[in-house]
């Protein structure tokens, strides 16, 4: 029933199971009327502790922190905001003693949580002895993909409740392909197995032991059930169609229990189905409600981006069935024409000088604050992502990229930290190449170009013994110090200095090297992460996940360090010293490795003040509006095409598949179709004023890229309205 006042909703009493289903189109004000309970509730006496905020990720927990930081609550609201992993994990830690031996783990030792990127490290382990014994030859993908793609399985398996010795058959009932591709799933299987043994054996927790754990031995527990809905009798769900299926069947037990409880669902999304999301699971907690509210206006969007996006979506859907809550119902009122503009260019490049060119124009003539601009792309890649940045900064607009799924050694500061750290740590062996020498100094000196970072880079840089060494700037010929330059050359005697110092001294963790290598000279004055935001971001990701990496691997496993004993070992020197050296290589193979990011929250956080470049899904998580969208490589097939993972497949690894049925053509058409209808309904309800499309008859790649799915979709959107 649609909402009489929202002010009705806020208020509603808090006692007496009062669970209320909130559905409505993105931007209509949801998580605002959530936000408003939330801080009702404690103005109205309602202890903190007794409520518990509950979000698919915890990037779409900002709203909710950030009204917990405002001063009129009242004192002392410690209210938890989790995600059902964040839970999982609360739990396993608080009753481990009581479910230990029974979930098949030593119960004498305390368990090890395991963050993506050290599960990739495990799995990493498994995988490459399958590998040199000949697994996976018809696979023709990197192995780092290899591992997330069995690591995926692993946690689909967990969220949607099956076990994981069903992966393989369930994916080779769906396959319609060569033969030769069931024993590639049967190997994927073997490596999951062998890696849970692992787990077991060492008592590591990945994402999915954890939930598995939480669901099957401490949700039955009654002390777990009882500690849980005694203490949080109050829920706010929020954007339940992206959580998985397991969440959904935790609260269709915990809802008839709780006082009060709001549960929030976006009609139009469902964007992590890749990650196990189930939309149709979460619309179904509706009947665990005993009031339904549906909000059917988009507050965001302008009614020419509103009628813009209703009639491209109904261009797009031609022929497919959605199903009622997925199809628009808005009345066109506003005009598609005047929300839209449109520019198609012969060459890439070209269109890129478009992009930046009218970004410019709005931020200088029309007044645009950057941070309302967002640039979307089905894929951002380096070459994409640099390009874009340096046209925007020439016009002096700043820009800040994000891409949460690039693996770590792709961005340029980790790829000069770990540089740096293989030249401070010579008993590595580790000797890095001129060229990665001459970029580390030129990301780590400030104003030091390319071409003098190589010059610079050919006289001081040598291996000696093994080891990699640098030379001192002073004795070099007057005529060479001229070139580079004696400001120039005085920061890098400064960096070598240091570098020469530390290396002069015992090891120290890796996390504690690349902290003090930033905050003591290349956050300073002069060098390259000075006022540089991005590479502070980059740096801060890679001491957390060295931190991470070094607390879990450098207490668990023996063979990993390659002694026994030294896994516990404290201080400074002697065996700790070799553990630090070890786990120093251990880690940094890792990262060379392509190992993906585990998420950091702090990196989804949008600036105001600079234009924002991201993959489009990637904005869409970000749950956060902007006046202007422009979309780049238009007529890219990555707006609709799922990327390739041969080892594990989204649609089948889910609920809603049906045993023993085979995925064909027609099932990926129409999953590709829906995918765009949601991608662009979404888009377009976070865009206040304007769309800016952009599409270059050759694309990125060097290929054409003028008959994709969007811009055909736009095409009868335009020819449906022409000019007046």
């Amino acid at each position: 029933m649609p909402v009489p006042d929202p002010e009705t909703l806020i208020h509603v009493p808090h006692t007496g199971n009062h669970t209320i289903f909130l559905e409505g189109p993105a931007g209509a004000g949801k998580t605002t009327l959530a936000v408003q309970r939330l801080r009702h509730l404690l103005s109205a006496g309602v202890p903190g502790e007794n409520i518990l905020v509950w979000v698919p990720q915890r990037t779409l927990a900002g709203p909710y922190y950030q009204a917990l930081r405002t001063p009129d609550l009242p004192g002392g609201a410690l209210v938890d905001v989790v995600t059902i992993g964040g839970l999982a994990r609360r739990m396993v830690d608080l009753f481990w003693p009581l479910i230990a031996e029974q979930a098949g783990f030593d119960p004498t030792r305390p368990p090890t949580f395991l963050t993506l990127e050290t599960a990739q490290y495990y799995m990493a382990r498994v995988v490459e002895p399958a590998l040199r014994s000949g697994a996976f030859d018809g696979v023709t993908i990197a192995p780092n993909r290899l591992v997330s793609q069995i690591i995926d399985n692993l946690n689909k398996a967990a969220v949607v409740g099956f076990p994981v010795d069903e992966i393989a058959q369930r994916l080779k009932e769906a396959w319609a392909g060569e033969s030769s591709r069931l024993r590639i799933f049967d190997q994927a299987q073997a490596c999951a197995l062998r890696f849970r043994q692992t787990c077991l054996q060492h008592n590591l927790l990945d994402f999915s032991l954890q939930i598995e754990v939480f669901v099957h031995h401490l949700w039955p527990l009654p002390l777990c059930r009882y500690y849980l809905l005694g203490r949080y009798r109050h829920l706010i769900v929020d954007n339940v169609e992206e959580d998985v299926p397991v969440a959904h069947d935790l609260l269709w037990q915990w809802l008839p229990e709780c006082d009060s409880a709001l549960v929030v669902y976006d009609r139009d999304a469902g964007y992590r189905v890749f990650l196990g999301a189930d939309p149709d699971g979460g619309y179904a907690l509706r009947d665990a409600c005993h009031q339904h509210v549906s909000l059917e206006d988009c507050l965001v969007a302008s009614p020419d981006v509103q009628a813009l996006a209703v009639e491209t979506v109904r261009s797009s859907s031609a022929g497919l069935t959605l199903r009622p809550r997925d199809a628009p119902t808005e009345s066109v009122k506003g005009n598609p024409r005047a929300a839209l503009e449109f520019a198609t260019w012969r060459y890439h490049p070209q269109m890129l000088d478009w992009v930046a060119d009218e970004i410019s124009r709005l931020v200088v003539h029309e007044g645009v604050p950057p941070g309302e601009i967002a640039v979307l792309a089905p894929f951002l890649g380096d070459a994409l992502r640099f390009s874009l940045t340096e046209k925007l900064k020439r016009h002096g607009i700043p820009v800040r990229a994000h891409r949460p799924s690039r693996a770590l050694r792709e961005e340029p500061a980790v790829r000069c930290l770990l540089t740096l750290a293989a030249i401070a740590h010579p008993a590595w062996g580790r000797c890095p190449s001129r060229f990665d020498v001459a970029y580390a100094l030129q990301q780590a000196i400030h104003e030091l170009d390319l071409v003098r970072a190589q010059l610079l880079t050919d006289i001081v840089y040598h291996v000696q013994d093994g080891a990699p060494a640098l030379r001192s700037f002073d004795p070099l010929i007057p005529e060479m110090q001229q070139r580079i330059t004696y400001l120039l050359g005085g920061r890098y005697e400064e960096l070598r200095r240091w570098l020469e110092a530390y290396a002069a001294q015992p090891p120290v963790e890796l996390d504690h090297f690349f902290s003090r290598l930033f905050g003591e000279v290349l956050s300073q004055p002069g060098f390259g992460f000075h006022h540089n935001l991005e590479a502070g971001e980059a740096a801060a990701k890679l001491i957390e996940s060295a931190r991470k990496f070094r607390q879990t691997v450098g207490r668990t496993i023996p063979e990993v360090t390659g002694a026994e004993g030294e896994e516990n070992s404290g201080g400074a020197g002697g065996n700790s010293g070799n553990l630090w050296g070890r786990l120093g290589q251990e880690y940094v193979d890792m990262v060379e490795r392509g190992v993906l990011a585990a998420q950091y929250v702090p990196s989804w956080q949008i600036s105001e003040e600079a234009v924002f470049l991201a993959p489009a899904y990637t904005f869409l998580t970000a749950n956060r509006p902007v006046d202007i969208q422009f979309w780049i490589n238009a007529g890219s097939q990555g707006w609709w095409r799922r990327i390739n993972q041969p080892l594990t497949h989204p649609y089948v690894l889910s609920r809603s598949w049906p045993r023993n049925a085979l995925w064909t053509e027609s099932d990926e058409m129409e999953a590709q179709q829906t995918t765009l209808c949601r991608l662009v309904l979404g888009l377009l309800r976070r865009c206040r004023k304007r769309l800016y499309l952009g599409l270059s008859e050759i694309g990125e790649q060097g290929y054409e890229e003028l008959h994709g799915p969007l811009p055909v979709a736009i095409q009868r959107v335009l020819r449906a309205n022409p000019n007046d």
